[in-house]
């Protein structure tokens, strides 16, 4: 069973918006979409040659489990909540990607 990762990419191209989206999604969204979807860890990074591009990771140990995770009511109660605080001033789109590879160096 080879792990899986939800991917969110959001564009918030007032530069104005950055600095409250990052603590927003620093401080409620990513704790919350953590756990409801039970993930084994979660990064997030604004792009260096996208500025306005800020992207989400979410790992799953399956994709059995991302999949049953964002097809249920807690992935709608995320939507829901980053569509009332960010409305149409902020673009997004998901990816699923299953991990092909995965290794560490030892040190």
């Amino acid at each position: 069973m080879a792990a899986a990762w939800f991917v969110v990419r959001a564009v918030v191209p007032d530069p104005a918006d950055r600095v409250a989206f990052d603590a927003w999604y620093h401080n409620e969204h990513l704790p919350e979409a953590m756990k409801a979807f039970a993930v084994t860890s979660a990064w997030r990074g604004w792009s260096l040659s996208e500025p306005s591009t800020h992207c989400a990771y979410y790992r799953f140990e399956s994709l059995e489990r991302l999949d049953a995770a964002t097809r249920g009511p807690a992935i709608a109660a995320l939507i829901a909540e980053f569509d009332r605080c960010w409305d149409a001033r902020v673009t997004r789109t998901r990816e699923v990607m299953v991990v092909a590879d995965e290794t560490e160096l030892d040190v």
